[in-house]
């Protein structure tokens, strides 16, 4: 079973049963994770920048943290998927 790299409308996890990595699902699902990675570089390189920033007020940090949160959650879920971690 994999963990797919969403949720269902409820907000529950989703799972894939296959064996066939070449499957459109697997495909799919192999396509936004790597999506989801490359947002999640672009957001580390954004919130290193308002850090950095001596000039960022509370409105962009909030911005950055939020958009941090949401990209570490992404990464969790990938990585749990592909059971390089723990839940």
């Amino acid at each position: 079973m994999r963990l797919l790299p969403w949720t269902g409308t409820d907000g529950k996890p989703c799972y894939l049963s296959t064996d066939d990595p070449d499957s459109l699902l697997s495909r799919l699902a192999d396509d936004v994770e790597a999506a989801q990675l490359a947002s999640a570089e672009t957001v580390l390189a954004g919130a290193r920048a308002v850090l950095h920033d001596d000039k960022s007020g509370e409105r962009a940090a909030r911005f950055a943290l939020t958009r941090t949160v949401e990209s570490l959650g992404d990464v969790l879920r990938i990585a749990v998927g592909r059971g390089d971690g723990t839940r």
